[in-house]
């Protein structure tokens, strides 16, 4: 289950066009900053050094924790692309520097990043500000393994470079959950539309639940069918490891 499609083909701009032959996607409202309180960007340097917005991430238990993707940082090989003080995160309209501290899912001798340690988690230097709420930490995971359809919703604070806005949301479902892997986490399938700048969103089930962080897409930006095997968005449930290690971090908090 090696992580593919993560990164943006240089000098390749992207088509503005859903994946799937459904397009549901709207921007984001008020209302659903409410709903979903820990939605934030992660913004990083270029290769000129300029900060640009570079995927979706979470403020998560607290007002200092942030999740998102690991492949932000390594690249498909594991190997290092950026340190954390390349990036800041903003939510609520202001950004936040990282403290340095960064803990990823993929070990450090690993020669392959895969779906389900595609996952970081870093400490900012300042908690935000009093008046901006984290999502609250996922509950233990009760899907089942295999087959099934689950109704959720990604939600894409920082867009999709396939989508004209600068964020997203969309009712999609979930089709297969793939037996655990690294860490104990499983894969989901989805046919939720995805596209560059979309890593790190957010499905959340019928009650609002976060239950599991988009990681990538097979064929990126080409809009065809949902096939379980050929084309179809790759997430990883919110469990296991991750799960623990964000339980504990929160846990020796000050």
């Amino acid at each position: 289950m090696v992580l593919l499609g993560l990164t943006h083909p240089h000098g390749i701009k992207p088509m503005p066009a859903a994946l799937y032959l459904e397009e549901h996607r709207r921007a984001m409202s008020s209302s659903d900053y409410q709903r979903y309180p820990g939605a934030g960007v992660l913004f990083c340097r270029d290769e000129a050094r300029l900060f640009q917005k570079a995927a979706a991430a979470w403020l998560i238990g607290s007002r200092s924790l942030v999740m998102m993707n690991a492949h932000n940082f390594r690249d498909r090989h594991g190997r290092q692309t950026r340190p954390i003080n390349d990036c800041y995160f903003q939510v609520g309209g202001k950004n936040y520097d990282f403290g340095g501290d960064l803990q990823l899912g993929i070990p450090a001798d690993a020669d392959a990043l895969h779906i389900t340690d595609d996952w970081a988690l870093a400490r900012l230097e300042h908690a935000v500000a009093a008046d901006v709420a984290p999502q609250p930490v996922p509950k233990a995971s009760t899907l089942t393994t295999g087959y099934g359809v689950l109704q959720v919703t990604m939600v894409s604070p920082a867009g999709h470079g396939n989508y004209n806005g600068p964020t997203s949301i969309e009712p999609c479902r979930i089709h297969l959950i793939d037996p655990p892997t690294e860490g104990g986490i499983r894969r989901a399938r989805h046919d939720c539309n995805d596209g560059y700048g979309g890593s790190g969103s957010g499905l959340f089930d019928d009650s609002d639940h976060l239950i599991a962080m988009q990681s990538a897409s097979l064929d990126m930006n080409r809009r065809l069918a949902f096939d379980i095997e050929r084309h179809y968005g790759s997430a990883l449930v919110i469990e296991g490891e991750l799960r623990s290690v964000i339980v504990k971090i929160l846990e020796r908090a000050p």
